[in-house]
């Protein structure tokens, strides 16, 4: 069975990687008329090499310095490279760029190729190889195989090959193939339109496999496409897959719509986003530390942002360095878990170091937590229980679903872990409705409820004489959260554990509110229930305090008590009506001044059947609040809101009448 795998090329311009490719495989890459004019690679090229049980689907990148961009797409879904360095020049700045970049991109096997070995007597060469092996120390090259070679006497090209099938062992027991079983993805890196045909695209396919009649999304535009033709190293095919080059014939979309950095994917796998978490190196020869807050360009397969650095744990990353940081990008960008990104200078471009993403959602960390550094910590480890764990720690969105975890961990089969971690309580099923459960972190949920009863101390705090507050009150307090379903089924359960007292829509922190004995707890509601059955002859607050003279001490604070918690208005310093009494006499008094648009206190006093003792108090309140205003001797209703309420001026003292 065929195993296809990518192989990149990389070095200094004019150190024969072109001339090389075309003596493995007859194929020459330049395919652009100024490349054959000036001599230099510009574009990717593109060729294959069958060396059996493997094809080799070959990319050959530019060298030169102002093309490194163009190195970067290419080097996207590698597998092996060949580090390419001329004999009668030996290391060049691009030779060592290109091998950070190699270096950052985590290939898993690569071979080192001396090109122009006829031009140099048999010391020169020696010199050189020693040269390389210094140089690649601490790289996936550092072991590899080096071999000496000439195009002009084919010396060595046997050799190379031999190289390269056990370089291409390495990266099949690199477990490469494992992304085999992965969602399709496949970065563009050339698109064009072809007569009859209509838009093509290019590239390395990174993952999973593409047949004919197939739909896919175009990321981050988020257009659906439908696959019309395939073709792999020239020839047509009916089904595509990782390690394989691809050209790609798409229905449904003009050539104009895409470019080089867009991703076709299988539906539902990416999802672009403008912020993620990285586990960021920076290079040993980098002549200064990376900075927080740093503007760089963000290389991501075949992708260039700009974007902003934010480290977590320290202020500056020195060279030679590592930290966890998040990147926060100019437009949103697909990724994935695991996935090599480069970071280079905004300007001049030199590469600063590079990684690979471990949140490709990530919400934006301020202030990171230990706990959310530890789960940050978990996404970088080859566990994927506990990789599964973090994921869902750190999305929180309350929105979690298993259908993500290809994407932010790389658990392609997740159903077992899920039941492992539901099975050690480490996450909690809540129901939202009776057609909608969510699943969160026992951490989280434990976060979220924090939140809830500091948001409730608060409202104790600020209404110190109230028993309990309004649910509606503590939702809107937390109303950044954007989930109020979420709030009040976590409410729910705070209520099931004795954390809070939840009934007929008021919450109470369990232990929280004025301390009230025994008697006083008894005496509240009676006084209430008195004073809403005296109607507008009740009782002062001296006549209650004789009438209770065993608690006469409590009365006030119960009436106060009773006000603030919006059972009681006080309308003076002694008269205390009921909330259901006011609003009897609100609506009352609309409907005279509908018929008599001015009242005098004895109108009033009429209509509502009392004495001056309540009349008068009870017109000055009114007044006060706004709903009535004060004209020589008469009342007017004053002015009325949409709903009919009046619309209350500034506090100020009344007169008295």
């Amino acid at each position: 069975m065929r195993t296809d795998l990518i192989l990149g090329t990389a070095g200094h311009i004019d150190h024969g990687k072109t001339s090389l490719v075309r003596a493995l495989t007859g194929v020459d890459t330049d395919r652009l008329p100024e490349e054959k004019k000036r001599g230099i690679t510009i574009e990717l090229g593109y060729a294959h090499l069958d060396l059996p049980p493997y094809r080799l689907g070959i990319v050959d990148v530019p060298g030169h310095e102002k093309f490194i961009r163009q190195m970067l797409s290419g080097a996207t879904g590698m597998d092996l490279a060949m580090l390419v360095v001329a004999a009668d020049d030996s290391i060049n700045r691009q030779t060592r760029e290109h091998l950070d970049i190699l270096r950052m991109l985590n290939l898993p096997a690569g071979i080192i190729v001396i090109t122009k070995s006829d031009l140099v007597d048999p010391q020169w060469l020696e010199l050189v190889k020693d040269e390389v092996r210094t140089m690649v120390c601490g790289t996936v090259f550092e072991q590899s195989e080096m071999i000496a070679t000439s195009i002009k006497t084919m010396q060595g090209f046997n050799e190379l090959k031999s190289a390269l099938r056990r370089a291409a062992d390495r990266a099949i027991a690199a477990e490469r193939q494992k992304s085999l079983t992965a969602p399709f993805r496949m970065p563009i890196d050339r698109t064009f339109s072809m007569e009859g045909f209509g838009t093509v695209v290019t590239g390395s396919v990174v993952s999973g496999k593409i047949g004919v009649g197939d739909s896919i999304v175009i990321h981050p535009l988020g257009i659906e496409a439908r696959i019309r033709g395939l073709q792999s190293h020239d020839e047509s095919a009916v089904e595509v897959h990782r390690g394989q080059r691809a050209a790609i014939n798409l229905a449904g979309i003009r050539h104009e719509q895409l470019n080089r950095g867009l991703e076709i994917a299988s539906a539902g796998y990416l999802q672009p986003d403008r912020v993620m978490t990285l586990e960021l190196l920076i290079l040993n020869d980098v002549l200064k530390p990376l900075e927080d807050r740093t503007k760089v360009r963000f290389h991501l397969g075949t992708a260039e942002s700009m974007g902003i650095v934010r480290l977590l744990e320290l202020p500056k990353l020195n060279p030679g360095e590592s930290g966890i940081a998040q990147i926060y990008l100019d437009s949103p960008t697909v990724s994935s878990w695991g996935q090599p990104f480069v970071i280079r200078q905004e300007s001049p471009m030199i590469t600063l170091g590079g990684g690979r993403i471990l949140d490709p959602h990530a919400a934006p960390l301020k202030r990171s937590t230990p706990l959310e550094l530890e789960h940050i910590g978990k996404l970088g480890t080859a566990n994927e229980l506990d990789r599964c764990e973090a994921a869902i720690f750190l999305d929180d969105s309350f929105a979690w679903s298993a259908i993500q975890l290809p994407a932010t961990t790389g658990v392609f089969l997740p159903g077992e872990l899920i039941a492992k971690l539901y099975e050690s309580g480490r996450l909690i099923e809540i129901t939202v409705s009776a057609s909608r459960k969510i699943t969160m972190h026992r951490q989280r949920f434990e976060q979220l409820a924090e939140q809830i009863k500091n948001a409730l101390k608060k409202l104790h705090a600020a209404h110190p004489l109230r028993l309990q507050h309004a649910v509606a009150d503590l939702v809107s307090s937390l109303s950044y959260l954007n989930q109020p379903e979420v709030i009040q089924a976590a409410l729910t359960l705070l209520a099931r554990t004795n954390q809070v007292v939840l009934h007929n829509g008021q919450i109470a922190l369990e232990g929280f509110g004025p301390k009230l004995t025994k008697a006083e707890r008894a005496l509240l509601p009676q006084l209430v229930e008195q004073l809403r059955r005296a109607e507008l002859q009740v009782p002062t607050e001296k006549e209650l305090q004789a009438a209770n003279a065993k608690n006469k001490d409590s009365i006030t604070q119960l009436l106060k008590l009773a006000e603030a918690s919006g059972d009681l208005t006080a309308i003076s310093d002694e008269i205390y009506l009921h909330i259901e009494t006011t609003d009897s006499v609100k609506s009352k008094l609309r409907k005279a001044f509908e018929l008599k648009p001015k009242l005098t206190i004895s109108d009033i006093r009429e209509l509502l059947q009392t004495s001056r003792k309540y009349a008068v108090p009870l017109c000055e309140y009114l007044d006060r609040i706004g709903f009535t205003k004060r004209i020589d001797d008469f009342r007017e209703l004053h002015e009325k809101t949409a709903d009919g309420l009046a619309t209350p001026p500034p506090m100020s003292a009344s007169n008295s009448n």
